[in-house]
């Protein structure tokens, strides 16, 4: 019987996953301390410098250290490179200029290099995420009356 080595296993690589599940929970912890905040209140000068220390070292981690680590896997561990042709599941990728129906050849370098776009997109729209939702965190949204069929509110007299 031969046991599976997870760390050795070719998909897998620790810098990558560390710094994409940091990077993502480093993200929503902004969550839970805005929920303890008050909306309110105004930042110090040393919070806010805290606050933009914080945010810098998310973004580059985010933006800068996972997508690299990603493309350093691909290159080294995966072999993604122009060398390497996408054929696809039963060769239904195949380029003509291997024998194959499809007029475009594709290299694993683009898969990588899309992928690292997926990344940076995924990273983005959840910034924006918590930055609208730390934007309106403290908003009550106002009850709507019932209307009567003139188009005035009912309210009840107590």
């Amino acid at each position: 019987m031969t046991a599976i080595d997870i760390l050795r296993w070719p998909g897998f690589n620790q810098a990558f996953l560390v710094a994409l599940i940091g990077s993502t929970l480093l993200t929503l912890a902004v969550i839970p301390y805005g929920k303890r905040r008050p909306a309110d209140k105004k930042a110090s000068w040393g919070e806010a410098m805290i606050a933009s220390t914080y945010a810098f070292g998310v973004m580059f981690l985010a933006f800068g250290v996972t997508p690299n680590q990603f493309i350093d896997h691909a290159d080294q561990d995966l072999g993604w490179d122009r060398t390497n042709i996408v054929h696809g599941p039963f060769g239904i990728l195949r380029p003509d200029s291997e024998g194959g129906w499809n007029p475009i050849t594709l290299q694993y370098e683009a898969v990588r290099d899309i992928v690292v776009v997926v990344i940076h997109v995924y990273f983005f729209a959840l910034l924006l995420f918590v930055w609208a939702w730390w934007q309106k965190r403290g908003q009550t949204t106002a009850k709507e009356l019932e209307t009567s069929t003139y188009g005035r509110p009912l309210v009840k007299k107590g």
